[in-house]
């Protein structure tokens, strides 16, 4: 269970007051590169990453509405394996 003093929650607060800040400071990912579910659960029509640390990673979209601009938190993933998973990585 994370707890809110926890190093995890810390840093995923920590990065989610950044995305507050400025909603594109994740790195954004080529469309060639998107998950087929995000796109058919979710129909985005952008996608970032936020690196945290030891391989955890945000996914995220950016949208607009009536002028507010909202960032939408996808997934977390726990270790770069997961993230290599969804995106349909292979690892050699």
């Amino acid at each position: 269970m994370l707890t809110k003093s926890s190093d995890l929650s810390l840093e995923i607060n920590g990065a989610l007051d950044m995305l507050k800040e400025n909603c594109e400071r994740g790195d954004k990912i080529p469309m060639d590169r998107w998950p087929r579910y995000y796109v058919q659960k979710f129909n985005i029509q952008n996608l970032f990453r936020f690196e945290l640390r030891d391989g955890r990673r945000l996914t995220y979209t950016v949208y607009s509405v009536s002028g507010i601009t909202y960032c939408n938190i996808l997934e977390f993933f726990q270790n770069h394996k997961e993230y290599e998973k969804r995106f349909g990585y292979r690892s050699f």
